[in-house]
């Protein structure tokens, strides 16, 4: 068994595209319309492992909406990513426009920062030490 397709809830998946393309280099994988009200929209990354995606889910109902904002306000990213040095990545992320909340704290096993994806979630950005 293995993980193929994670993801994360969007407000807007057009924006949330274009972020995680043009701000975190993500490239788009699958974009199609399934039915009227459903897009199938994922992003891979091309440091990541082949095949693995990150599925932009649209908030169509209220119960997904009160979780990324409880999520959001509790300060508890939706989700990881990793990388080999969280300074430089955050620092990267600053110069293209992003919200990095803080700088980089150890936490044990790993050094990690929070950031903002513009689309109503917090990400953690992950260093393994």
């Amino acid at each position: 068994m293995q993980i193929k397709v994670t993801s994360v809830m969007v407000d807007d998946q057009e924006k949330a595209l274009a972020f995680y393309t043009s701000k975190l280099g993500f490239r788009k994988m699958a974009d199609i319309q399934m039915g009227p009200t459903y897009r199938w929209l994922t992003v891979v990354s091309p440091d990541g492992i082949e095949g693995v995606e990150l599925s932009l889910d649209p908030l169509h109902f209220e119960p997904a909406k009160a979780y990324q904002k409880a999520l959001y306000e509790a300060g508890m990213p939706i989700n990881a990513f990793v990388t080999s040095d969280v300074a430089a990545e955050a620092q990267k992320l600053r110069d293209r426009g992003v919200v990095v909340r803080g700088e980089p704290v150890d936490m044990g096993p790993i050094k990690a920062v929070m950031f903002e994806d513009g689309c109503g979630n917090l990400l953690h950005l992950v260093q393994p030490l």
